[in-house]
């Protein structure tokens, strides 16, 4: 399997899910240089930002464990550019998305682990 295309798969699937839970998708994938955003949607009061990660089930680290500091710095500040250009007065909540694929008669299942205020 393509790993570009499996974690666009991934992202996919969360931004389908999110879109079903009430949420609005601003953005996929928002670059700038200090970092990058998966996802950025909004609901109620929130903007979120969300990272995804798409993992096979036997990988030994989790997608959650996959989000360290580095990676929360760079969304950090990836967010604080995004709020700065877009002037929104929403209160910022960061997100991760964990995508596990199964094989299962040849056939990939997918299942979603969506935590909340991840950090």
């Amino acid at each position: 399997m393509n790993i570009g295309a499996t974690g666009k798969n991934g992202e996919d699937r969360v931004a389908e899910y999110l879109r079903r839970q009430g949420y609005k998708v601003l953005l996929r994938n928002f670059v700038c240089k200090k970092g990058e955003i998966d996802i950025v949607a909004e609901k109620g009061e929130y903007i979120v930002f969300v990272e995804v990660k798409t993992r096979k089930a036997d990988t030994l680290v989790s997608g959650r464990e996959a989000v360290a500091d580095f990676k929360r710095q760079r969304m950090l500040s990836a967010a604080k550019e995004f709020i700065a250009k877009t002037r929104t007065e929403k209160t910022a909540r960061f997100d991760v998305a964990e995508v596990t694929i199964t094989e299962a008669d040849g056939k990939a299942k997918y299942s979603l682990n969506y935590i909340k205020n991840a950090f």
